[in-house]
């Protein structure tokens, strides 16, 4: 293994400990590889090539995995684990001996005689992954074989033996004149409901279809799934090695030429050892920045139309609207992607609707919908940041009108219940419908009913309004900014009046015409921690408190107050026991970078501030480097010992802890300065 990227030594891990972490690798399409350090899948979402057919959506599992036995002597070594009801088969976790991840993830194997490496590279723009396999060492050559199995269905759906007459028999080989031996150049036709899927190798190959049947995917029948599944094999791929000698195996939505393939994925190892290995530094900013600049370029996507997006998490959420605004400023800007970061803010500009922008973009490719209050004022707080990093007023400029159109709409009343009251405070939602991030819903009724005015939506509409009224003064409109600076002060002195609780010297998450909801929660952090704080400044520090002592977890800020009878500190179990405990409890690592921001806007840039800042977000950075792989997860429980929980990947996590990193940690920065130079220290690590 490469000595510049951290190794896990797998010998003290237990076979439940392997199939615990995840890995990642993505290919900026929305396609990715994921399963565990085992090699076992333990999700449906898991596969070695999960194809994005229209990046960024409509995903597919094609190569759900495969199973490699090395013969020595004749005798077999099976590198492959799996899990079967009550029983695991065969045990290839026994020979491994290290695991990497970064830059793309690594095995190495050893028995008596002979050591093997294993990678996996995804190759960037495209659908295809290529295995690579080096035999390291051995007293003599010895035989490989490959063999590959096949899922062939959409990543929510499962494949069952049952469904046998929608995939070939027999696998025909592709017209391809330049390769000597057509039997390595393979092609699974497509039907009505399968798509088809390439495959190549430079071994020998022999064709013996049948199926796997009962593959079991413990974390679907853990969180109440279906957890079944049969996968079928075409034959198998064998190989003669020598020490030294490297080997492929290469699949793909599109036909393969073995030798392009590999040599892409060389230039792509080249690149990744010439850049800082993430987690490889010791522990200091560099470590840090590098880790999270990685871990962010996972989630930047490109569309069927070559149009830059963000991808919201793996390996299952579809495209986000209010998680693509909050992740932005920490995944594009403070990492230098500012080309990216405009062509997205634009791309959502077109997309607004009477004030509204979308919410959620289906995974089958579908029309957007438009199910968020707030999408249209993070895309205002994200355009203030980017005007912020790079003053770029041409943009601005064109910008400024879907700002003033989308105020506007929102004040005299859209979609979603969203309107200004008569004091100039923003309702929305009802009693049926959660249009707020906190979204759960049973049998279409709200875990955390927040119909009314919410702290979180109205911090947003100041933030939004105060953006607004300096961009119309910028861009000389001087009556408009009048207005909406009124508008703003109108809102701010309502916001004061209205959501200060004085018995828990704190604000109302919701204010609501029925009655005031004091339940101690994270939403009000944005109150303190926009760029234009709502909340009055002799007011601030008593929030900040009392979500520090009543919230803040070492992995993130806890949905709920733990003194709330309704805190409910794990996630886990069935899809009812998950949603009812989604945002009643679980710890957020996205709201660690507003936590941040709130406490270095009230104790100041020192370089002592910035370390306690910085120690806030250490326990999630070692994760990144240790268990997480390289990547931050959606929540973490809220009680000890803080399992992880959610998406393995998420893009508001990495997002915002990259955001208050480079912002709050990394150095001092002045309200109004232009975050230009941090952005550059943490996109070159220096």
């Amino acid at each position: 293994m490469s000595a510049t990227a951290v190794t896990l030594d797998v010998s003290s891990l237990s076979l439940d400990d392997l199939l615990a972490r995840e890995w990642l690798a993505t290919n900026g399409l929305g396609g990715f590889a994921a399963s565990t350090v085992a090699g076992a899948n333990t999700r449906k979402y898991h596969g070695l090539l999960v194809a994005a057919m229209s990046p960024p959506v409509r995903g597919m599992v094609l190569l759900s995995r495969v199973e490699e036995t090395v013969f020595t002597d004749g005798w077999p070594h099976a590198l492959a684990t799996n899990e079967y009801p009550e029983t695991v088969n065969p045990q290839g976790y026994k020979l491994m001996r290290a695991f990497a991840a970064d830059p793309f993830p690594r095995w190495a194997f050893q028995g008596d005689g002979w050591a093997l490496e294993k990678q996996l590279q995804m190759l960037d723009g495209e659908n295809t992954v290529v295995l690579s396999y080096t035999l390291l060492g051995a007293a003599k050559g010895v035989e490989m074989e490959v063999r590959p199995l096949f899922a062939l269905r959409g990543i929510h759906e499962l494949m069952y033996q049952w469904n046998g007459n929608l995939i070939p028999r027999e696998v025909g080989s592709i017209a391809q004149p330049q390769a000597a031996d057509a039997s390595q150049h393979l092609h699974i036709p497509a039907t009505h409901r399968t798509p088809e899927a390439f495959f190549a190798h430079d071994g020998r190959w022999r064709a013996e279809a049948y199926w796997y049947l009962n593959t079991i995917y413990r974390r679907e029948s853990e969180r109440g799934y279906s957890g079944l599944e049969d996968v079928w094999a075409p034959g198998v791929a064998r190989y003669r090695l020598v020490p030294g000698q490297t080997v492929h195996f290469v699949c793909s939505t599109d036909p393969i030429d073995v030798e392009r393939a590999v040599a892409r994925a060389r230039e792509q190892e080249a690149r990744s050892a010439a850049a800082v290995v993430a987690c490889a530094l010791p522990r200091g900013a560099d470590r840090e920045a590098a880790g999270l600049r990685r871990a962010a370029e996972q989630f930047v996507v490109r569309t069927r139309e070559g149009r830059p997006a963000l991808a919201s998490g793996y390996p299952w959420a579809p495209p986000n609207g209010r998680d693509t605004m909050i992740a932005l400023p920490g995944v594009l800007l403070a990492t230098g992607r500012y080309e990216q970061a405009r062509a997205v803010l634009e791309d959502f500009a077109g997309l607004a609707k009477n004030g509204l922008m979308p919410g959620e973009f289906p995974t089958d490719g579908t029309a957007p919908r438009y199910t968020a209050a707030d999408t249209s004022l993070w895309w205002v707080n994200a355009l203030h940041a980017y005007l912020t990093y790079t003053g770029d007023d041409q943009t601005g400029r064109a910008l400024f009108e879907v700002v003033d159109q989308a105020l506007t709409a929102m004040f005299r009343g859209t979609g979603l219940g969203v309107r200004a009251d008569h004091e100039g405070l923003l309702t929305a939602g009802s009693p049926t419908t959660a249009v707020t991030w906190m979204n759960a819903q049973v049998n279409e009724s709200p875990i955390t009913p927040r119909h009314g005015r919410p702290v979180d939506v109205n911090a947003l509409w100041y933030n939004a309004l105060r953006v607004g009224a300096d961009l119309a003064k910028r861009y000389h409109f001087p009556v408009r900014a009048e207005e909406l600076f009124t508008l703003a002060n109108r809102a701010r002195h309502a916001f004061n009046a209205a959501f200060w609780n004085p018995q828990a010297s704190c604000l109302f998450d919701v204010v609501g015409d029925g009655g005031n909801d004091a339940a101690v929660r994270p939403n009000q952090l944005l109150a303190i921690s926009l760029p234009y704080p709502v909340l009055n400044p002799d007011r601030q520090q008593q929030v900040f408190d009392r979500v520090r002592d009543e919230l803040l977890s070492p992995y993130g800020v806890r949905t709920l107050s733990p003194r709330d009878a309704n805190y409910h500190g794990r996630y886990g179990g069935t899809v009812l026991a998950r949603d009812g405990a989604y945002h009643q409890g679980p710890a957020f690592p996205w709201l660690l970078g507003p936590f941040v921001t709130a406490f270095t806007r009230l104790h100041g840039r020192s370089a002592s501030a910035r370390r306690e800042a910085g120690d806030m977000l250490r326990p999630c950075l070692e994760h990144m480097c240790g268990a997480g792989l390289g990547q931050l997860p959606e929540l973490f429980d809220g009680e000890p010992p803080y399992h992880a929980g959610g998406l393995p990947a998420s893009a508001r996590s990495v997002g915002e802890v990259l955001r208050a990193y480079v912002e709050d940690v990394a150095g001092p920065v002045g309200e109004n300065e232009v975050k230009v130079s941090l952005a550059a220290r943490a996109n070159g690590v220096v």
